[in-house]
């Protein structure tokens, strides 16, 4: 898989996280532009999850099929159900929700470079 999409996607996370924790820290809720954001890292998601779908298909990747397909499911399915939580959770918990969910994909990224680099 290319490295340097994973780590682009785990730094658009952390990005994310970290605005996410401004908003914790002043006790704000979730707001529209936060949930553009995670937009913008689930569409980074699904092209990362093509591009890997195309490699492996090609031959360019030796990974457990079950474990790795895992991971990509999961992250594409966290920043999504956090979304709507924090739509619909209009306190300051919403944005604990969108930190954690973040963070949770930017740890799973990295998960995706060790899993593919042990191939």
């Amino acid at each position: 898989m290319l490295a340097p999409v994973s780590w682009l996607v785990a730094a658009t996370c952390v990005a994310l996280a970290a605005w996410a924790a401004w908003f914790v820290v002043r006790d704000r809720a979730v707001v529209l532009r936060q949930l553009w954001g995670g937009a913008v890292v689930e569409g980074l998601l699904v092209v990362q999850a093509l591009v890997a779908g195309v490699l492996l298909v090609t031959g360019r990747g030796d990974v457990d099929g079950v474990l790795f397909w895992g991971y990509v499911a999961t992250q594409l399915i966290v920043l999504p159900i956090a979304a709507a939580w924090a739509f619909a959770e209009r306190t300051r918990w919403s944005s604990v929700v969108l930190l954690v969910a973040s963070l949770t994909v930017a740890f799973l990224q990295y998960r995706l470079v060790q899993i593919w680099g042990a191939s």
